[in-house]
């Protein structure tokens, strides 16, 4: 860990304006946001007051200098409205910094760089391209490797998880057990008269948001209607989002059609595995599901010992409805997946207190029902008074939080956001998401969940295969079990299609909520049950599930692990990554504004560039020895003996990232710049290669060499 912090320290901040902008999501603003909505309307009717009794005085031949008071006095209370239609604008764009800059304005100048830079480009460019589908250039593979080569030894190295590597194509079977074949879902609608498909969710989303913002005249009572559909969005029926569209007079983006009532699309690319087209299957969704096929093999390779976690790094797959927000919304992606297997009763954790002090943005669920902001909690409080459920838990947040900052995401940018309830599954124990704010808000980035024993559940049921864990008793124990066996026979002729999801949650009751079942059931015959799933309540009768204790004396203890599951989006990752990282500086003239990305030596693409000063025979052959040597000492580097001026050449590489340049202006010695602070330091040819190592792996920080090196008084010009 201390190896780490130090790579960190190499680049300090620099003192240049950085390009960032304000957040608008405390409670703080939401309040003064209503108070100003009602503010405005209270003014608005005062000028409509005002401006009638100037009507009136005109009307009825009053004096010149009564209405001109009167005049004076109704163009007071406009400036007073405007003033305040000012503040509210501010408000609801998050815009009410002065140094804040346009979000849409930002985003494009770190795109085209990326673009121009050839980070990432769109897919089949030449044939005008395909939404939802990016290639990665030199640049953008680099950071990519990069980032998950520190994600291998972050997480599978340090905590000695099992890695594998599991085929993209799935058999059907499998995501039918796993609940992507009839659950992998979104809402979509169709404009009536073109076909084109649109995201039911997203366009009253932008409704809803895009009338906040524009529409200052609302009421308050509007707008807090407004944001309560943003708030439960996730949650609507298919039918509650079509009479909201309706209620809205929502029409086709692109032609302002009508558009089709919501139905549901699964995302899965759908495939068949052979040529005769009899097994279907899928181009996976995720990578977790390869992982718990597999569990019992691992299991055994681990020794037959819990806990244990196996990971793995893979291409997913998404059909998208309407892909957007570039790198965020992609049909083809890049997944990092960690299942931790435990046992379900003893959820503690060895290394948690190396985590416990760790103090970091968190928004707990009844933070965010409440209208307060995210606050700073350390991870150690959050898990001893039960915010976060167990220490297996609560130390992967903070693994999590050291992976992305460590990274170089600002810390002040991330937050860990707990689901609320109606976003949990039902045999979920606890779910958080890493929320990184970048110009198009707070995104999800890594998903960290306590999914219960379902996965394994799941598929063994499906499989016939038992995917459990033994716990071997020294001496035979005398245990009570709850036993809850569903009905169904019975089940499926009361619920039919809606069978397998009351069999789920039936099997999923705590021993408490089972045990006071079957006392209503013998007590009246029926009872009321909430399926989660099904997001209604059903009527369980005596007939349909069998619930008891019974005690018997065992060996052994048989069950099925809890997974605690991190799911990394690499993409997203490294996109806010990149807007983290982008900022401006003017150049040495003042004429124009240099893009710098501010990479971590740990990600940069290349981590040093040598430039002969001059074309010269003899700086050549010495920046060819340079080299050799960096080469040998494993730092990707790139030679530039283009006859470029310095300050060109320096610009060039700034704008790719690269920590370091070194400048070939004598035969004996070099400078090595560092790309924010631009210092310079003089260092010996045979010298050069150990001290950019020695920065690049962390041994040292820039300040430390900056004290051990004369610093170079600098003749040519930078930028």
């Amino acid at each position: 860990m201390r190896f780490i912090s130090r790579i960190l320290s190499v680049s300090p901040k620099p003192c240049y304006l950085h390009i960032r902008y304000i957040s608008s999501l405390s409670s703080t603003m939401a309040s003064t946001e209503d108070s100003l909505r009602r503010s405005l309307a209270e003014k608005q009717s005062s000028i409509d007051a005002q401006a009638a009794a100037v009507r009136s005085l005109k009307s009825s031949g009053a004096p010149k200098s009564e209405i001109d008071a009167a005049v004076e006095a109704l163009n007071a209370l406009k400036l007073d409205k405007a003033s305040t239609e000012k503040q509210l604008q501010d408000a609801v764009s998050g815009n009410g910094n002065a140094n804040a800059v346009n979000r849409d304005a930002f985003r494009q100048a770190v795109v085209n760089t990326l673009e121009r830079r050839l980070f990432y480009i769109p897919s089949f460019k030449i044939y005008r391209g395909v939404a939802g589908l990016y290639d990665y250039g030199p640049p953008g593979c680099a950071v990519k490797s990069n980032v998950l080569g520190f994600w291998r030894q972050h997480f599978v190295l340090e905590e000695n998880m099992l890695e594998v590597d599991c085929p993209c194509v799935t058999p059907e079977i499998v995501l039918k057990a796993s609940g992507h074949v009839d659950k992998f879902t979104d809402l979509m609608v169709k404009d009536e008269k073109t076909g084109t498909c649109y995201r039911a969710d997203h366009l009253l989303k932008d409704f809803c948001k895009e009338k906040l913002e524009k529409d200052l005249s609302m009421s308050a009572e509007k707008a807090a209607e407004l944001k309560h559909i943003l708030a439960i969005l996730d949650d609507l029926s298919a039918e509650e989002l079509g009479t909201k569209i309706k209620e809205y007079g929502i029409t086709a983006p692109d032609t302002k059609n009508p558009l089709s009532d919501p139905y549901p699309f699964n995302l899965m690319f759908q495939t068949s595995i052979g040529p005769s087209g009899l097994s279907p299957g899928y181009m996976r969704p995720e990578t977790a599901q390869g992982i718990f096929v597999n569990f019992k093999d691992l299991y055994y390779y681990n020794g037959n010992k819990l806990p244990f976690a196996a990971a793995q790094i893979g291409q997913a797959f998404r059909n998208e409805i309407s892909p957007r927000q570039g790198l965020l919304r992609v049909r083809e992606f890049t997944l990092a997946e960690i299942e931790h297997f435990v046992d379900p009763d003893e959820k503690s954790h060895p290394k948690f207190d190396d985590v416990a002090n760790l103090e970091f943005l968190m928004f707990p669920r009844e933070g965010q029902t409440s209208g307060q902001s995210a606050k700073k909690i350390h991870i150690g409080e959050a898990v001893s008074k039960g915010i976060v459920n167990n220490e297996t838990l609560g130390y992967f947040i903070g693994r999590v939080y050291l992976f992305l900052t460590y990274l170089g995401i600002d810390k002040e940018r991330l937050r860990f956001r707990q689901h609320l309830a109606n976003e949990m599954a039902h045999y979920a124990a606890d779910c958080w998401d890493a929320e990184i704010e970048c110009s198009y808000g707070w995104i999800e980035c890594v998903g960290i969940a306590d999914r219960s024993a379902y996965d394994l559940k799941a598929h063994s049921e499906k499989s016939g295969v038992p995917l459990v864990a033994h716990e071997k008793f020294q001496e035979p124990r005398e245990v009570e079990k709850l036993v809850i066996a569903p009905v169904k026979k019975e089940l499926g002729l009361a619920f039919k299609g809606a069978q397998k999801n009351v069999v789920e949650a039936l099997e999923a009751m705590g021993e408490k909520e089972a045990m006071e079942m079957k006392a209503i059931l013998e007590s009246k015959g029926e009872a009321e049950f909430h399926v989660c799933t099904l997001g209604k309540s059903v009527t369980i009768k005596k007939n349909m599930v069998m619930i008891s204790k019974e005690r018997k004396k065992e060996h052994q203890r048989v069950f099925t692990p809890s997974v605690i599951e991190p799911s990394f989006g690499i993409g997203r990752i490294i996109y806010c990554l990149f807007e983290h990282c982008f900022y401006t500086r003017p150049s040495k003239a003042g004429d124009e504004q240099l893009n710098v990305f501010r990479f971590p030596p740990l990600v940069a693409p290349i981590k040093c560039t040598v430039f002969p000063l001059v074309q010269n025979q003899q700086y050549e052959e010495v920046a060819k020895l340079i080299s050799k040597s960096l080469t040998a000492a494993g730092i990707s580097h790139k030679i530039d003996i283009t006859g470029t001026s310095i300050g060109k050449r320096y610009a060039r590489t700034d704008e790719l990232g690269v920590p370091f340049a070194i400048t070939v202006d004598s035969t004996t010695s070099v400078t090595i710049r560092e790309r924010d602070s631009k210092d310079q330091i003089r260092v010996s040819v045979e010298e050069v290669a150990s001290v950019v190592k020695e920065v690049t792996d962390g041994q040292s920080t820039w300040a430390d060499v900056l004290w051990r090196y004369p610093t170079r008084s600098t003749v040519v010009v930078d930028e």
